[in-house]
């Protein structure tokens, strides 16, 4: 009898139904040695079609039955399923015999857009193999250079898969002639599929089996566990996602996290199906999840190990580098009182997206609230979304912008978070600002606009190379400030979609950057102030007026709108007064009548306006976000 055999589990589940997702969890459980196991991920580029050939992976094994079956099954928010992309990564077994043998196969589907990096390279860290997706109508794009980078850093095997076969617009041998140039495999290699249709899919699990090696490590080793991944329950508390890198956890074991030192009790362990599925045992190799009702968010730290209290071991599996965010903005709740609310759902929030930074702060505008740090400008926009949806919190974000060195004239030198910290300019030395190595890949038809597109944004070219007859590679070195508002919309616009765009930081350049104050009735709002480029200065500061006096509602008094940089004014709109007919219950009788109640009127608007509050409405904090 095999050794992972439970009496107790056997005997429950012979009164399951045969057919039962659980029965069959339970017996090719018994069934699969470490060598059985395979761990893989699926890496593509946005919309290549990696969580429909996941949908195919697991009706064809029938992990998902045919009732439960629908579009995005892995896809568990009601966002990711509206928008159609994949945010978080999601990790299932599935069960599949291949010559009288019965294999253990972990897939975990990963996103694929460039502000969800840090979720693939999680995922690639739990990983054995890859199965590259490469669409057969678009051909590489720029996101599947850098997550196959990301692969190959990780020594893990990989698979090319050509997708979308069946698409009247696939252009496969010329496709296959990009994946054998960049990966420098044989044509024979590539694997032929369409997730649509389920073609190809069947050879695509075989190859999973034959050429991904089994997890390597020593079963009977002190227990090591990479945490991968965590989530907030609201009944059973923080809930853990481990890799086994060596030796078993069993139910009920004392366990520790090595990086906060923390102790718990193996509540419940399990591997990760449809639904969780319990186990008494999970051994080297598999992935699977661990209750012990921990409470506080703080004590999960993606990238972590677990280890037994008795018998510890002796090094902690190498974790994930901590992120370093791209785009910082200010995130307040639009009702004061609800601080303390915002801090729990940030912090529940920051267990399920390790990516995601916060610290407190304060606005004299807004109160307090959080200054976050976010990989992208979608990311940030998916954050306040699962906010309002998933927490029922109404909040209000700030103007986004990157970190900035200045210098000051004695030698010191501190960081930029914030326009607020901007220092005087009489003594500051110099300001650098974070540049980025931008890779664009669009067709030849569009290199004339992604290029104006690039220069406006005070890029540098660098390198332009055809990949094919129709295909080009741009690349540039751009301030990461230019590219954090509209950049990637209005690349996809001029290039009708065709262009993709992946970027990595390559350091800090000194700059010519001015700070731009927003004032209303000469008062400035610090959550509308910026950091930009003096030359683009102006043309901002008027745009943002003309918005905000679009947006602002009319109040009885004068509201002056102004733009200024230090003491200057730059620009400037009025939003003119609503003016109350005081003397229409005037009818006829001496003139000074009339002019008595206007003097009066006008006094008492001098002292409004004096004294009066202007409400900014919560559309002008993102209207800068809109500005052409």
């Amino acid at each position: 009898m095999p050794e992972a055999f439970d009496s107790s589990n056997f005997v429950k589940n012979l009164f399951l139904p045969k057919n039962d997702s659980k029965w069959q969890a339970s017996v090719s459980y018994l069934r699969a040695p470490m060598e059985h196991f395979r761990n893989f991920c699926i890496i593509a580029h946005i919309d290549h079609g990696k969580s429909t050939l996941a949908d195919r992976l697991l009706e064809y094994t029938n992990t998902v039955s045919k009732r439960d079956l629908q579009a995005q099954v892995l896809d568990d928010m009601d966002l990711e399923r509206e928008r159609g992309i994949t945010i978080k990564s999601h990790a299932i077994q599935m069960d599949y015999s291949l010559n009288g043998k019965n294999y253990a196969l972990n897939l975990i589907d990963t996103p694929g857009h460039v502000d969800f990096s840090y979720e693939v390279s999680r995922s690639i860290a739990a990983c054995e193999g890859a199965l590259l997706i490469v669409d057969a109508a678009q051909g590489i794009q720029a996101q599947t250079i850098s997550n196959l980078y990301l692969a190959l850093g990780n020594d893990l095997t990989i698979i090319p898969i050509l997708n979308k076969i069946d698409l009247p617009s696939a252009e496969p041998e010329l496709v296959k002639d990009q994946i054998v140039d960049l990966l420098g495999c044989d044509r024979d290699e590539i694997l032929a599929a369409s997730g649509k249709t389920g073609m190809g899919v069947l050879e695509i699990l075989e190859a999973i089996v034959t050429r991904i090696p089994p997890p390597k490590g020593d079963p009977t080793a002190p227990l090591k566990a990479l945490i991968f991944d965590s989530v907030f329950n609201s009944f059973r508390g923080i809930i853990a996602y481990f890799k086994v890198m060596d030796g078993e956890i069993k139910k009920g074991d004392h366990v520790k996290f090595v990086s906060t030192d923390m102790a718990y009790h193996a509540d419940e362990i399990g591997i990760l199906k449809l639904d969780k599925v319990p186990r008494d045992t999970v051994k080297t190799g598999d992935v699977g999840y661990i209750i012990s009702g921990i409470k506080n968010a703080k004590e999960v730290k993606v990238g972590d190990t677990i280890t037994h209290i008795a018998r510890p071991t002796l090094t902690a599996v190498e974790g994930f580098e901590d992120v370093k965010p791209m785009v910082f903005a200010g995130i307040y709740p639009v009702d004061t009182d609800e601080y303390e609310e915002l801090r729990a759902s940030l912090e529940k929030l920051q267990l399920n997206d390790a990516s995601l930074t916060f610290e407190p702060e304060s606005s004299a505008a807004l109160g307090f609230g959080f200054r976050c740090g976010f990989l992208g400008m979608l990311h940030m926009e998916i954050i306040q979304e699962r906010l309002e949806r998933e927490f029922d919190m109404t909040v209000i974000t700030t103007v986004p912008n990157v970190s900035y060195f200045a210098y000051l004239s004695n030698g010191d030198e501190f960081v930029v978070n914030n326009p607020s910290d901007f220092p005087d300019p009489s003594r500051l030395d110099r300001i650098e600002e974070p540049y980025i190595k931008a890779s664009i890949i669009t067709k030849a038809d569009f290199v004339g606009p992604v290029m104006s597109l690039c220069i406006n944004k005070r890029g540098d070219i660098v390198n332009q190379s055809y990949l094919t007859t129709d295909r080009v590679e741009l690349v540039f070195n751009m301030p990461l400030a230019e590219i954090v508002f509209d950049f990637y919309d209005k690349l996809k616009s001029i290039s009708k979609g065709y262009a993709s765009f992946d970027y990595h930081m390559i350091g800090y350049r000194a700059s010519h950057l001015v700070r731009l104050d927003i004032k209303l009735n000469g008062e400035p709002v610090d959550a509308l102030s910026a950091l930009i480029h003096r030359d683009h200065a102006f043309t901002f500061g008027k745009k943002i007026c003309e918005k905000l006096k679009e947006l602002m509602t009319r109040q009885q008094f004068e509201i002056v709108i102004q733009a200024a940089i230090g003491a200057k004014i730059i620009a400037r709109e009025t939003v003119k007064a609503l003016r109350k007919d005081v003397t229409a219950k005037c009818y006829g009788g001496d003139i000074s009548r009339k002019r008595k109640l206007l003097e009066k009127q006008k006094e008492g608007k001098k002292r409004m306006r004096q004294v009066g509050s202007v409400e900014i409405p919560q559309e002008a904090f993102l209207a800068v976000l809109k500005l052409d």
